[in-house]
Protein backbone atom coordinates (compact mmCIF):
# COMPACT_ATOMS: atom_id res chain seq x y z
CA UNK A 1 0.00 0.00 0.00
CA UNK A 2 1.15 3.55 -0.74
CA UNK A 3 2.29 5.77 2.14
CA UNK A 4 0.30 9.02 2.54
CA UNK A 5 2.25 12.28 2.24
CA UNK A 6 0.66 15.70 2.48
CA UNK A 7 1.95 17.95 -0.29
CA UNK A 8 1.83 21.08 1.93
CA UNK A 9 3.45 19.48 4.98
CA UNK A 10 6.48 21.78 4.91
CA UNK A 11 4.27 24.86 4.63
CA UNK A 12 2.15 23.61 7.53
CA UNK A 13 5.29 23.06 9.60
CA UNK A 14 6.50 26.58 8.85
CA UNK A 15 3.08 28.05 9.72
CA UNK A 16 3.06 26.13 13.01
CA UNK A 17 6.51 27.49 13.85
CA UNK A 18 5.36 31.02 13.01
CA UNK A 19 2.33 30.48 15.23
CA UNK A 20 4.55 29.36 18.11
CA UNK A 21 6.79 32.40 17.69
CA UNK A 22 3.77 34.68 17.59
CA UNK A 23 2.39 32.99 20.68
CA UNK A 24 5.67 33.56 22.53
CA UNK A 25 5.68 37.23 21.47
CA UNK A 26 2.07 37.56 22.66
CA UNK A 27 2.90 36.02 26.03
CA UNK A 28 5.84 38.39 26.40
CA UNK A 29 3.64 41.38 25.56
CA UNK A 30 1.08 40.23 28.15
CA UNK A 31 3.85 39.93 30.74
CA UNK A 32 5.10 43.43 29.90
CA UNK A 33 1.59 44.86 30.07
CA UNK A 34 0.98 43.24 33.46
CA UNK A 35 4.30 44.53 34.75
CA UNK A 36 3.51 48.11 33.70
CA UNK A 37 -0.06 47.86 35.02
CA UNK A 38 1.24 46.65 38.38
CA UNK A 39 3.74 49.51 38.55
CA UNK A 40 0.96 51.98 37.74
CA UNK A 41 -1.20 50.46 40.46
CA UNK A 42 1.67 50.76 42.95
CA UNK A 43 2.21 54.42 42.03
CA UNK A 44 -1.49 55.21 42.36
CA UNK A 45 -1.61 53.40 45.70
CA UNK A 46 1.47 55.27 46.88
CA UNK A 47 -0.12 58.60 45.90
CA UNK A 48 -3.38 57.69 47.67
CA UNK A 49 -1.50 56.67 50.82
CA UNK A 50 0.56 59.84 50.72
CA UNK A 51 -2.51 62.06 50.35
CA UNK A 52 -4.16 60.26 53.26
CA UNK A 53 -1.01 60.68 55.34
CA UNK A 54 -0.73 64.34 54.37
CA UNK A 55 -4.37 64.98 55.35
CA UNK A 56 -3.77 63.30 58.71
CA UNK A 57 -0.68 65.47 59.23
CA UNK A 58 -2.63 68.59 58.27
CA UNK A 59 -5.31 67.72 60.80
CA UNK A 60 -2.78 67.24 63.57
CA UNK A 61 -0.71 70.21 62.47
CA UNK A 62 2.34 70.27 60.26
CA UNK A 63 4.91 72.81 59.15
CA UNK A 64 4.87 74.72 55.89
CA UNK A 65 8.05 72.91 54.85
CA UNK A 66 6.36 69.53 55.32
CA UNK A 67 3.35 70.67 53.30
CA UNK A 68 5.65 71.98 50.56
CA UNK A 69 7.69 68.76 50.61
CA UNK A 70 4.58 66.55 50.30
CA UNK A 71 3.17 68.75 47.53
CA UNK A 72 6.40 68.37 45.53
CA UNK A 73 6.43 64.63 46.16
CA UNK A 74 2.80 64.29 45.04
CA UNK A 75 3.59 66.35 41.94
CA UNK A 76 6.53 64.06 41.21
CA UNK A 77 4.28 61.02 41.66
CA UNK A 78 1.71 62.50 39.28
CA UNK A 79 4.39 62.86 36.60
CA UNK A 80 5.48 59.27 37.19
CA UNK A 81 1.86 58.15 37.00
CA UNK A 82 1.34 60.00 33.72
CA UNK A 83 4.48 58.40 32.25
CA UNK A 84 3.42 54.95 33.46
CA UNK A 85 -0.08 55.43 32.02
CA UNK A 86 1.53 56.08 28.63
CA UNK A 87 3.61 52.94 28.97
CA UNK A 88 0.53 50.92 29.97
CA UNK A 89 -1.39 52.22 26.96
CA UNK A 90 1.49 51.39 24.62
CA UNK A 91 1.90 47.93 26.16
CA UNK A 92 -1.85 47.31 25.82
CA UNK A 93 -1.77 48.34 22.15
CA UNK A 94 1.23 46.07 21.52
CA UNK A 95 -0.48 43.21 23.36
CA UNK A 96 -3.66 43.65 21.29
CA UNK A 97 -1.61 43.72 18.07
CA UNK A 98 0.16 40.49 19.02
CA UNK A 99 -3.17 38.92 19.96
CA UNK A 100 -4.58 39.79 16.53
CA UNK A 101 -1.52 38.29 14.82
CA UNK A 102 -1.89 35.15 16.93
CA UNK A 103 -5.52 34.79 15.87
CA UNK A 104 -4.48 35.15 12.22
CA UNK A 105 -1.75 32.51 12.59
CA UNK A 106 -4.18 30.15 14.32
CA UNK A 107 -6.60 30.52 11.41
CA UNK A 108 -3.86 29.87 8.86
CA UNK A 109 -2.73 26.71 10.64
CA UNK A 110 -6.31 25.48 10.99
CA UNK A 111 -6.91 26.02 7.26
CA UNK A 112 -3.88 23.92 6.36
CA UNK A 113 -4.88 21.23 8.87
CA UNK A 114 -8.40 21.14 7.40
CA UNK A 115 -6.93 20.86 3.90
CA UNK A 116 -4.74 17.99 5.11
CA UNK A 117 -7.76 16.20 6.56
CA UNK A 118 -9.69 16.56 3.29
CA UNK A 119 -6.67 15.48 1.28
CA UNK A 120 -6.20 12.42 3.51
CA UNK A 121 -9.87 11.48 3.10
CA UNK A 122 -9.52 11.75 -0.69
CA UNK A 123 -6.35 9.62 -0.47
CA UNK A 124 -8.20 6.94 1.52
CA UNK A 125 -11.07 6.91 -0.98
CA UNK A 126 -8.62 6.53 -3.87
CA UNK A 127 -6.75 3.75 -2.06
CA UNK A 128 -10.01 1.93 -1.40
CA UNK A 129 -10.96 2.32 -5.07
CA UNK A 130 -7.59 0.95 -6.21
CA UNK A 131 -7.90 -1.96 -3.80
CA UNK A 132 -11.34 -2.77 -5.20
CA UNK A 133 -9.95 -2.68 -8.76
CA UNK A 134 -7.16 -5.06 -7.77
CA UNK A 135 -9.61 -7.39 -6.08
CA UNK A 136 -11.85 -7.32 -9.17
CA UNK A 137 -8.89 -8.14 -11.41
CA UNK A 138 -7.81 -10.91 -9.08
CA UNK A 139 -11.27 -12.44 -8.97
CA UNK A 140 -11.54 -12.20 -12.79
CA UNK A 141 -8.26 -14.02 -13.15
CA UNK A 142 -9.36 -16.68 -10.69
CA UNK A 143 -12.65 -17.12 -12.53
CA UNK A 144 -11.00 -17.32 -15.93
CA UNK A 145 -8.55 -19.98 -14.65
CA UNK A 146 -11.47 -22.08 -13.45
CA UNK A 147 -13.28 -21.67 -16.78
CA UNK A 148 -10.38 -22.87 -18.88
CA UNK A 149 -9.66 -25.99 -16.84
Amino acid sequence: MVQYTYRFEKILTIREQEKQQTEMAYKESVRTFEEFANRLYELLKKKEDLITYQNDRLASGSTVDEIHHYAKFIDSLEHSIADMQQKVMQARAKMNWHEQKLVEKNLEVRKFEKMREKDFQAFKVEQDRLEMVQLDELSSLMYSKKEFR
